[in-house]
């Protein structure tokens, strides 16, 4: 069972040049709502239902070539990262959430590895 709580916006479609040609919808399952849970309790207790905020105003996107996640990043005063990852199925599904550390945001920037948003 998984749920719809997000989508991947045209904006950053484009920005990331990923291949697909529309609005994409962003799901949640129980076993990624139980690793977040698992793996990042702090984490998750405070931002688990700001996850479709998140998507919808995030500061930066990256698309990250290792696993072809999507990682969107939000500034809540810290840095939250969302990991979005397509599956076996051709959905998009939301992996990981947990803090990314200020000098990193600024070093994936600097390197025109995490693109700022523009559509809030």
């Amino acid at each position: 069972m998984f749920d719809k709580i997000g989508e991947i916006s045209l904006e950053v479609i484009k920005l990331l040049d990923l291949p697909l040609s529309e609005v994409t919808p962003i799901y949640i399952g129980v076993t990624n709502i139980a690793h977040m849970a698992n793996d990042h309790s702090f984490e998750f207790n405070r931002f688990y239902d700001r996850i479709p905020f998140i998507i919808k105003t995030a500061d930066y996107v990256r698309l990250k070539k290792d696993d072809n996640s999507i990682e969107y990043v939000k500034s809540f005063g810290k840095y939250v990262k969302l990991a979005v990852r397509v599956a076996g199925d051709g959905n998009y599904y939301a992996r990981s959430l947990y803090y990314i550390e200020k000098n990193r945001v600024e070093n994936l920037v600097k390197k025109s590895e995490l693109k700022p948003l523009t559509n809030k």
